[in-house]
């Protein structure tokens, strides 16, 4: 044990001292930073002043109450022809010209220059949207009648019969659950990017510089996979934890507080119990990779061969990814369903749609256990294959390796 102990320490010092490892907890921290702060870097990067659009109304109804101004735009009503005010037009300025026909709003948009897509698309809605209360007033109804109407809203209930069916989540406790998973999907997908890589280079180096086998004469492989293990699970938790700390922090002071109530509101709305899963599958799907990462590492010559076997497994983790991303926008697909008893890309799929869908939570202790499990069985089986596999140099490609692997050591 306390060879493992030196070993594990000796491994976890280094990394966590190491210029890449700091590089990077400093880019997560910057990014956290940056989300804190986007309303003023936004402020000072972008132009917050409203922009003025002038329009001239040529329909013989007041519209001043149906294009109502926003913080992005102010609709200043002039009586002037459509001809003076387009020939004295500026380079910011902006001019809305709109005419009756048949009972609807027609109108043309004038500016110097191109507007952005999104000024134009913002534009167009409000015009959208004071063109429908437009027509309903030709009904001889008031603007607010008619806004009632167009705003009018349906009272619906859905009551599932079924009893086994959770089905006590609100419309905002799984749109808070799908932001949460995407962040977590994407947390993982990078620590596995992460660690998974550091791993497979660190023991591809020691087997490629020949200084495994002068440390394994006085300690078991065994000993020296379960520190490799030990030492880098322990660096992602190190780097999760400094990450959360900072985040809840930067998010705790900024602002007056307000982005962290913004955040409080949006896990207000998630169970204990998808929590409890989220971060389960997180550990769980870390450490999974990690184990692999280990084995992958043993089965190359040197260094210059870790991509050789890190390819399949990055295929892997990019497919969960994408499937990820997919069933943020449709969690109730075939594929979600499937993916999620997957323990490769369960980490990344199962939180989602446990947040995004009705799922029992039976089905979540089901892919958990199939995690765990797979954990467990991928630890005995790399334990049993590092023995062989660290001190074996074969070449070709990772098929003939492992082939090359059993046949000698067999």
């Amino acid at each position: 044990m306390s060879k493992f102990l030196i070993l594990m320490k000796t491994s976890y010092k280094q990394k966590v001292t190491s210029k890449s490892f700091l590089f990077g907890t400093l880019l997560y921290l910057l990014v956290l930073t940056g989300a804190a702060f986007w309303p003023q870097i936004s402020a000072a990067l972008f132009n917050d002043e409203a922009q003025i659009v002038t329009v001239v109304n040529e329909t013989g109804s007041d519209l001043q109450e149906l294009l109502i101004s926003s913080d992005d735009f102010i609709y200043t009503f002039v009586d002037t022809n459509i001809d003076d005010v387009t020939k004295n037009i500026g380079k910011d300025d902006i001019t809305l010209h709109i005419t009756d026909e048949n009972g609807v709003l027609s109108a043309n948009l004038y500016s110097f220059d191109p507007l952005p897509l999104n000024d134009e698309t913002a534009i167009l809605s409000t015009l959208d949207y004071a063109n429908k209360i437009y027509a309903v007033q030709q009904l001889n109804l008031t603007a607010e009648d008619a806004n009632n109407i167009l705003n009018a809203v349906p009272m619906t209930k859905t009551t599932v019969l079924n009893e086994d069916v959770n089905n006590n989540k609100s419309e905002g406790a799984k749109s808070a659950g799908v932001w949460i998973s995407y962040v977590v999907g994407v947390i993982i997908f990078a620590f596995i990017m992460t660690y998974l890589t550091m791993i497979i280079t660190e023991v591809a180096s020691e087997k490629g510089s020949r200084a495994l086998e002068m440390l394994l004469v006085s300690i078991k492989p065994t000993t020296h996979f379960n520190a490799k293990i030990a030492a880098i699970f322990a660096l992602a938790l190190t780097q999760g934890a400094v990450i959360g700390l900072y985040g809840f922090t930067v998010f705790n002071f900024t602002g007056d507080g307000q982005a962290m109530d913004v955040m409080q509101t949006i896990f207000a709305d998630v169970s204990s119990t998808y929590m409890f899963f989220t971060l389960a599958f997180l550990i769980g799907t870390v450490l999974l990779y990690v184990i692999i990462g280990a084995l992958f590492g043993s089965l190359v010559a040197k260094v210059e061969e870790a991509n050789q076997v890190m390819s399949p497994i990055m295929m892997v983790t990019l497919a969960g990814f994408y499937i990820m991303l997919s069933g943020t926008f449709n969690p109730d697909t075939l594929l979600i369903t499937i993916s999620s008893f997957i323990p490769l890309i369960s980490g990344m799929v199962l939180p989602l749609r446990l947040a995004g869908t009705d799922m029992s939570i039976i089905e979540a202790w089901i892919s958990l256990g199939i995690l765990m499990t797979s954990i467990i069985v991928l630890y005995a089986m790399s334990l049993s294959f590092y023995k062989r596999a660290v001190l074996t140099y074969s070449t070709g490609g990772l098929l003939q390796k492992i082939k090359t692997i059993l046949k000698v050591t067999s």
